[in-house]
């Protein structure tokens, strides 16, 4: 059970003073930056402002306490924002709060399966495209409130949201305008001075004092919103057959998308500090935080890498660090969320703007296209397109699947069976440097023989005049039933021809595909050669006992 410690109980074995201190610091400055993005990014979703910081808070806390890694910061994040707004526009809060607990279960059971590795499956091409994908999605979600926009409807597709911004967009409000482009003004100057405190919130302040001091015709999430400051509260969703089926598929997409993100950000996280995460106990610590978060009215959490990191760069060494960021949040929404009905709506559309450019990687994007295959750049493309054009749950299983099946291709590219040259043949008597006796033929194997290249797997149709068939396999790291079958079919057709087959150097794997077919026994333990001169020799008794 030690593999499902959390790191809290080896972080506090050795805990001080001065770790502690260290903790309190950087928990405190994340949370001030966590404050204005949980609130941003509640709203992206289709949410209540509070519900970001409800699910900052327990998901925060819940997933410091338990997760593998020392400096993970948790809480929501711009990847679930489009998913999270479809699932509440198709299936109201019950519905959100059943899949956002079925994706907590689904991320527990592949922690407990050991599947934190499984992760490295995941295409990088597919995340890159799917990535770039959401940060289209929270841009053009965003252009409404930055552009101070009327809409005649609320649209819940991203193509939709285009549409209705091009069909009224005569009703731009400049002064909205302005407020968000002061607000985007500062998050992207303020860094250069104020490295401390965040720009998001200097630009929350900045740009409600402005609406404010001039009474400007500017939406706050006071004018939309009812915002509560009360505590989270325990709360158990109406659950139906019919609204587990219909959300089921979101629910897989949400624990696949929480184990990217979480795990991602843990492996920057160590490259940060020099440490080691546990991927399995985080996968765990990621699912009963998600539960909770859906249990106490909050929307989905991952491991958020901009939050992890500036806990790092302050400090933070420990899950306690995490913890009191989760704290200080509860005391801000006692507090101070009255505060947030001020905030104008083009500010936080301001701020999703950054968050989008920042998790777009269009450098990374960039990169992949001028250096990579064709068929890797396909695949991001053809995932992008369908993040942003349909949904992550269409982009994630397209983009897998054209992943798979180009792999196969490489590896079908790749197989080959090939007789080799032999000296009267080619007439040059140093081209061999074995010799092959004449009624012996030696065919190379070479790469995965799988269902993709086993028509690769020739016919002894013809007459050879050879009486010994060898199929040098050292090359073949795997075989499956399809491309044994065609060794089988090849054995018939040799056996109806008095040919004899060897087969020499057969790894692990394809002898164990032999052995359970049957096959091995059916061809004889001594047509098993353990090298290619061993399977010259049985050739040479085979020819003397025939004789």
């Amino acid at each position: 059970m030690r593999e499902l410690t959390p790191q809290l109980i080896h972080s506090l074995k050795h805990y001080s003073k001065e770790d502690f201190t260290k903790d309190l610091v950087s928990g405190i400055i994340v949370a001030i930056i966590a404050l204005p993005l949980s609130i941003a990014l509640a709203l992206a979703s289709g949410v209540s402002p509070e519900q970001g910081l409800y699910t900052a808070i327990v998901a925060g806390f819940v997933i410091s306490a338990l997760g593998g890694s020392k400096v993970q910061i948790a809480g929501p994040t711009a990847a679930f924002a489009t998913i999270v707004a479809g699932i509440v526009g198709k299936n109201g809060m019950d519905g959100l709060a059943v899949a956002t607990i079925l994706a907590g279960i689904l991320l527990v059971l592949m922690g407990v399966l050991r599947m934190g590795s499984m992760i490295k499956f995941i295409p990088y091409t597919i995340t890159t495209g799917f990535t770039a994908g959401i940060a289209v999605t929270i841009l053009v979600g965003q252009l409404k409130d930055f552009l101070g926009l009327t809409f005649t409807h609320s649209p819940v597709e991203t193509m939709e949201k285009m549409e209705e911004v091009a069909r009224t967009f005569h009703t731009v409000n400049l002064a909205a305008v302005g407020i968000g482009c002061l607000a985007l003004a500062i998050l992207i100057v303020w860094p250069r001075f104020g490295k401390r405190i965040p720009a998001s919130l200097i630009a929350v302040i900045v740009a409600a004092g402005a609406v404010k001091l001039f009474s400007l015709p500017v939406n706050t999430i006071g004018d939309l919103y009812v915002i509560s400051s009360s505590l989270p509260q325990f709360t158990l969703p109406a659950i139906s057959y019919g609204t587990i089926s219909a959300v089921l598929p979101d629910a897989f997409t949400i624990a696949v998308l929480a184990a990217i993100e979480s795990l991602l950000s843990a492996v920057v996280a160590d490259e940060m500090i020099g440490s080691r995460h546990n991927s399995n106990m985080e996968l765990v610590a990621q699912g009963v935080g998600n539960a909770a978060s859906a249990l106490f009215g909050g929307i989905p959490a991952t491991g958020a890498i901009a939050r992890t990191a500036a806990n790092i760069k302050n400090g933070g060494r420990s899950p306690v660090a995490g913890m009191v960021h989760a704290i200080v949040l509860v005391l801000v929404l006692v507090l101070l969320m009255p505060y947030a009905a001020l905030i104008p709506m083009p500010c936080i559309a301001a701020i999703l703007f950054q968050v989008a450019y920042n998790m777009s990687g269009w450098r990374t994007v960039v990169n992949v296209v001028k250096h990579s295959p064709k068929s890797d750049v396909a695949v991001l493309v053809v995932t992008f397109f369908l993040t942003v054009v349909f949904d992550l749950v269409v982009a994630i299983a397209v983009g897998l699947s054209l992943a798979c099946l180009l792999f196969m291709k490489r590896m079908a590219d790749v197989a080959a069976v090939k007789e080799w040259e032999y000296v009267e043949d080619t007439g040059d008597d140093q081209g061999r440097l074995k010799p092959v006796p004449p009624h012996v033929m030696v065919f190379e194997i070479t790469g995965p023989m799988f269902f993709g290249a086993a028509d690769k797997i020739p016919h002894m149709e013809r007459n050879t005049g050879k009486n010994v068939l060898i199929l040098r396999m050292r090359s073949v790291p795997a075989m499956d039933i399809t491309a044994l079958n065609g060794l089988r079919r090849l054995y018939e057709e040799c056996k109806s021809k008095n040919i004899k087959v060897l087969f020499s150097h057969v790894n692990e794997q394809p002898m164990s595909v032999f052995q359970k077919s049957g096959m091995f026994d059916l061809v004889g333990e001594d047509s098993f050669a353990p090298n290619i001169d061993a399977a010259l020799e049985r050739a040479v008794e085979l020819n003397k006992c025939s004789v």
